[in-house]
């Protein structure tokens, strides 16, 4: 069953450096008469997808390639300029630290704040609440305010949360390498549960050994587009040939 569609989807966004103009200078350049239209470059470019129910996609290129935006586009994140997206189910996305926390709100909120935005109960979420505490090693801060934990401490609940309400598409974004050793250990373990269920997932990793070993199949992106599409097997190693070509010119160069 088709549960995620992209049809032509293609997204202009603005650069860093306009995202970093605030209002005093936009204001002083206007009176200045040195005032330009933001700068914006095309991150996504005429992407036509389908991911069917249960299937494990590996997302793979280099950075600033666009993988982090199309996972941002396919969970409503962010909006396609031109396109549509279509998805099916509770998608649980794991993209960046403490995405879908309220610094403001204490632990134990954003657990239920979480769980009830991807359509859980309150009663639902009571209940799983303390496996999720436990899980992030966290019983004694469910109180503290999120602002008041530590990047690691949000890793750990941010995982736990998203993990623990069984979502029907799963979207991680290179979370497994955060945290200690131990915390990754139980990431990986966690995580062996949703690859031997119906869970789709899609995630981003530079580690192609994992994408190879876990995903059976894998999206190539370049500069915006698909390059390659197919099995994982196949997409790392077309990969890795481009990028040692890329390589060898440069040293002749």
């Amino acid at each position: 069953m088709e549960v995620i569609r992209l049809n032509q989807v293609s997204l202009w966004r603005r650069t860093q450096e306009e995202f970093s103009y605030d209002l005093k200078k936009t204001i002083l350049s206007i009176l200045e008469g040195k005032y330009h239209k933001a700068a914006k470059r095309l991150v996504l470019n005429n992407l036509n997808l389908v991911i069917n129910s249960g299937e494990k996609i590996g997302i793979i290129g280099a950075n600033g390639a666009g993988k982090s935006t199309l996972l941002k586009v396919i969970c409503g994140i962010l909006v396609p300029t031109t396109g549509s997206v279509r998805t099916r189910g509770l998608i649980a996305p794991l993209i960046e630290l403490g995405a879908g926390l309220d610094p403001e709100l204490s632990v134990l909120d954003n657990i239920m704040l979480y769980g009830v935005m991807l359509g859980y109960s309150k009663t639902e979420m009571r209940a799983r609440v303390q496996s999720i505490l436990d899980f992030a090693e966290l019983q004694d801060y469910a109180l503290i305010p999120v602002k008041g934990l530590s990047s690691g401490m949000v890793a750990r609940l941010g995982f736990a949360i998203a993990t623990d309400v069984q979502p029907d598409i799963l979207i991680l974004d290179e979370v497994l390498s955060v945290g200690d050793e131990s915390f990754k250990n139980k990431c990986h373990k966690r995580m062996d549960k949703f690859w031997n269920e119906n869970t789709t997932i899609l995630v981003v990793s530079h580690d192609l050994e994992f994408v190879q070993k876990s995903c059976n199949q894998a999206i190539w992106l370049d500069k915006g587009k698909i390059r390659f599409i197919g099995k994982a097997d196949e997409a790392v190693e077309l990969y890795l040939k481009i990028q040692n070509l890329k390589s060898k010119k440069l040293n002749c160069i």
